[in-house]
């Protein structure tokens, strides 16, 4: 959690039943790794096992660190990790929902508002300073539009939930706010992404996998692009202020499971009034102003030069698949302006090469700066810190990687993995 100031990092892993907190092992100049003798505080759980969690960055200080961990049936657990007095059980019951918890988020700067979302496809918002309901929640609704309904909870006393987000069909593998908090960024098992405007619950945009569901999102440090991985082996970029996809990226041989923007390496501010003009001409303009040939040379699915040209925007980002490889990826100028590409309106029954979803040719294919095999389980966690990258598997396997340059993190010789395995 950010809040904590210097040296004040916290680690949260769950594998299996048990849940571990240590303190963090990535900071500038730090030599050490993870103590896993001494944990802050660790957890067994019977009949139930965690699937996720997420800290409270907006509160995170010295005295308190709010932490919410989300359940196989259901349940979501709210904690804090200097209080230990602290803790409550949402959804106790299972009379909200009998499903898995697939993922847990704060609300951007809230001191108790949290969104959980399940495999039944719905979305909940909770306040951790209300009580659940002692019996099934009613609802009434407040918003209907393609693939998704929300619905207000009925109750004369403030009660969990506050709301309930119906969202495309299959379970709803995973959300992201955008960097301003405005927009939700969800990712379905049908396949579908869906961006809201969070406060008027009305849908910003929509684009379909290639195939299959998608598992993970990422919004880039600007909010202007929006990243998926999923069941097709692709991480797909999607431009938020075009409503298109603007580029695939090919180099996994299994499905994708977690996708992060790089914020230390991605470079678009000394271009950033110019991106942002650019990014509101109409489809007219930009073919009269962009250069002709623009992103025409790598729309046949060709591979892209990976080095960008000098004062061009370059946002990096990395993926962690089920085939154990990490891959790093750099979306460039060429890329994200081609020129103007036609909207068209979800049909089911023909998606495919409309720009919901193009055809693999109709849009530039990216290779990867780095594909590297990182791991003997499949790959679960990506996260991007200033002097390092973490890493976790699905063997409870956590690596931190050190940055080029960066000597504050020791490595291994050889063949094996480098990083400090914690």
């Amino acid at each position: 959690p950010a809040g904590l100031g210097s040296g004040g990092d916290r680690v949260c892993f769950n594998l299996g039943r048990e849940l571990y907190f240590y303190p963090g092992c990535c900071r500038r100049g730090s030599q050490r790794s993870i103590d896993l003798n001494k944990p802050i505080d660790k957890r067994i759980y019977k009949g139930t096992q965690p699937t996720c969690h997420d800290f409270n960055q907006f509160t995170a200080a010295t005295e308190t660190i709010s932490l919410l961990v989300g359940f196989s049936a259901g349940q979501v657990q709210y904690l804090d990790l200097i209080k230990k007095d602290t803790s409550k059980l949402f959804n106790e019951e299972r009379l909200i929902d009998k499903t898995k918890v697939t993922y847990l988020k704060w609300l951007p700067e809230s001191e108790s508002l949290f969104l959980a979302s399940h495999a039944s496809g719905h979305l909940y918002l909770y306040n951790v300073s209300h009580p659940c309901a002692s019996a099934p929640p009613q609802y009434s609704l407040l918003k209907q539009g393609e693939g998704f309904s929300v619905y207000a909870a009925k109750s004369k006393a403030p009660r969990n939930p506050l709301a309930k987000w119906a969202v495309g069909e299959g379970p709803l593998n995973e959300f992201a706010f955008s960097p301003d908090g405005r927009h939700l960024a969800c990712v379905s098992q049908d396949g579908c992404l869906r961006v809201f405007h969070f406060d008027s619950m009305l849908l910003r945009g929509l684009m379909k996998s290639y195939f299959g569901g998608l598992l993970c999102v990422c919004w880039s440090p600007d909010g202007r692009y929006v990243v998926t991985g999923g069941e097709d082996d692709l991480v797909t970029v999607w431009s938020f202020t075009e409503g298109r996809v603007v580029a695939r990226g090919h180099g996994h041989k299994s499905w994708v499971n977690a996708v992060a923007f790089d914020p230390y390496t991605t470079r678009a501010e000394e271009v950033a009034t110019a991106a942002g003009a650019d990014g509101e001409r109409s489809g007219e303009e930009e073919e009269e102003e962009e250069p002709e040939a623009a992103g025409t040379g790598s729309a046949g699915g060709a591979p892209l030069s990976p080095l960008p040209k000098a004062g061009s925007i370059t946002y990096r980002f990395g993926s962690a698949g089920q085939d154990t490889q990490f891959c790093l990826w750099d979306l460039t100028e060429d890329v994200l302006y081609p020129g103007p590409v036609p909207r068209s309106r979800l049909d089911p029954a023909k998606v495919l090469g409309t720009a919901l979803c193009p055809r693999i040719h109709e849009v530039p294919l990216l290779e990867p700066l780095v594909c590297k095999k990182i791991a003997q389980e499949r790959l679960t966690v990506l996260l991007f810190l200033e002097d390092c990258i973490i890493t976790a598997c699905q063997e409870g396997l956590i690596c931190t990687w050190a940055r080029p340059g960066k000597a504050g993190i020791s490595s291994q010789p050889g063949n094996s993995p480098s990083g400090t395995v914690v």
